[in-house]
């Protein structure tokens, strides 16, 4: 049985974890490269339902100080409509209070929005301060499955993504395209939850996880999961629970946030 755990939930502050028993799960996809199909064992775990918000990462700065690397950097990548596929600016401006650029404005009104603009070396600091972890990779898959051996935890059709996931829904990227509401990021939890409770699984921001593809892999790479809010089916379709993204461990992007485990 999945049961609620942890910190009370608030309209302000979006909280509780989920518990996902101990056990063998099937993760992986037939002839996928990195994420070939196979069998993972695992430990119980309790992952959060949310993902990590700016008002959570506030808290964190309020209490330590802690400078982000896109404050430090100022190489923080952003995306305005108009952009090519795969073409992202850098804005020396942006950083996780201002995640698309000082020029966009900030996230006074967007405290129960992902966290981005926040690297994998950020996120650490992070969990390292709240108690908490990354997932990993195999423990993410998990999640995000809730029991579905498919593609999607909703099945193998791909036109349904916009019950459970906010992704890009444009024919490219040249225009801009909030037809679902959002351009960039929603506030947590605004579209359906997998089978067992957990929101944003897909789309919103892509989340990092510890661990690595394979071993001897470059230990300056990090991977993230899920896909995000610029993800959409003619470019990047990563809001799935088989394809793995790879980053440096210092990059920002705009579309880069992460969910707790404990």
């Amino acid at each position: 049985m999945l049961v609620l755990s942890g910190y009370a939930s608030s309209a302000q502050t979006p909280g509780g974890y989920v518990l996902v028993p101990a056990g063998t799960y099937r993760i992986g996809g037939p002839q996928h490269t990195l994420n070939p199909e196979r069998q993972a064992r695992v430990d119980s775990f309790n992952i959060a339902v949310y993902e990590t918000t700016n008002r959570q990462f506030a808290a964190f700065v309020a209490a330590t100080g802690y400078v982000t690397d896109a404050e430090q950097r100022h190489d923080a990548l952003v995306f305005v409509p108009g952009l090519r596929e795969f073409e992202w600016n850098n804005d020396s401006t942006a950083c996780w209070r201002f995640p698309n650029g000082v020029s966009a404005g900030g996230i006074e009104n967007k405290m129960e929005h992902p966290v981005t603009c926040i690297s994998y070396k950020d996120a650490q600091a992070y969990c390292h301060w709240a108690g908490v972890r990354l997932p990993t990779l195999e423990e993410w898959e998990i999640a995000s499955r809730a029991g579905a051996r498919t593609t999607y935890f909703f099945g193998d059709k791909k036109a349904l993504i916009g019950r459970y996931a906010n992704i890009w829904h444009g024919k490219d990227h040249l225009q801009a395209d909030s037809s679902d509401g959002y351009m960039y990021t929603a506030p947590v939890g605004s579209f359906q939850p997998n089978a067992w409770g957990l929101y944003d699984m897909y789309g919103n921001v892509f989340e990092f996880c510890s661990g690595h593809i394979k071993p001897g892999e470059s230990p300056t790479l990090a991977h993230a999961r899920g896909g995000s809010w610029w993800c959409s089916q003619r470019s990047c379709s990563f809001f799935n629970s088989v394809d793995i993204g790879r980053v440096h461990q210092r990059a920002s992007f705009s579309n880069q946030g992460f969910r707790t485990v404990k």
